[in-house]
């Protein structure tokens, strides 16, 4: 069964088709129309769709591709074989939870830790039972950047560096360095740390945007040997969304 797949994120909208487990094609955009859609239902003609938004508004091209195919809208009852034990799962973030169920899927049995990298950091485990209690969230590496340049008068704007790796800065511009790349490294460490509480065999899956910025980060740590890169994670727990609806 071909699926189309389209997750709305806060920056981009990433859009994919699966033949069930398998993912074809792709791709990102800032902005996407019918034209767009149209292009994918006639290559592949897919059987169904599904869309998930963290956005609470709807664009006038969701209602039309709703009149070309059968389109599912992803909620926090679409579990695919996850325990969801968040205290308010209508404010889960729907992105959250399809990357559990896309990593329960692609490790079941197995506890695993979520860690994506985009405008928010967010950290989720999941256990080998498949029980999922909630996770965390804060600032993302680029937001941390942009926060200290616009709530301070002096600190300039930078970007992060990959290449850096010094225990601190000795100008202004590699304290700031030091301080953003190295927090978020030492963050990260210490998440993992405290998820290591559910078993020793944990599975570290880094998505998002800056998952191979966060793999770089750690690629000297205890844990590098644990360490999963998925970028797609949160399209592959939709189609397993779809999937089981569709059973």
């Amino acid at each position: 069964m071909t699926s189309l797949v389209i997750d709305i994120g806060n920056t981009l909208i990433k859009i994919a088709v699966f033949d069930l487990d398998e993912l074809l094609e792709v791709n990102q955009y800032e902005t996407i129309d019918m034209p767009v859609l149209d292009a994918l239902l006639n290559k592949y003609n897919p059987v169904k769709a599904i869309l998930s938004s963290v956005k609470k508004n709807t664009e006038a091209w969701q209602a039309k591709l709703g009149e070309k195919i059968s389109l599912v809208y992803f909620n926090t009852l679409m579990t695919s074989g996850i325990n969801n034990h968040y205290l308010t799962p209508e404010t889960l973030g729907p992105d959250r939870l399809a990357a559990v169920i896309g990593a329960y899927n692609m490790f079941p049995g197995q506890n695993s830790l979520v860690i994506t990298g985009g405008t928010a950091i967010t950290y989720d485990g999941v256990n080998a039972g498949g029980n999922y209690f909630g996770g965390s969230i804060s600032p993302g590496l680029n937001m941390r950047y942009k926060a200290l340049n616009n709530y301070t008068a002096g600190l300039p704007l930078i970007e992060a560096d990959a290449d850096f790796n010094a225990s601190y800065g000795n100008n202004t511009t590699t304290a700031i360095r030091s301080g953003v790349q190295n927090g978020v490294k030492y963050e990260l460490t210490g998440f993992i740390e405290s998820y290591k509480t559910m078993g020793e065999q944990l599975n570290i899956i880094l998505s998002g945007g800056d998952s191979f910025f966060f793999d770089t980060l750690l690629k000297n740590s205890i844990f590098a040997r644990y360490i999963k890169i998925e970028p797609y994670l949160v399209l592959k727990g939709l189609n397993a969304a779809i999937q089981k609806h569709n059973d």
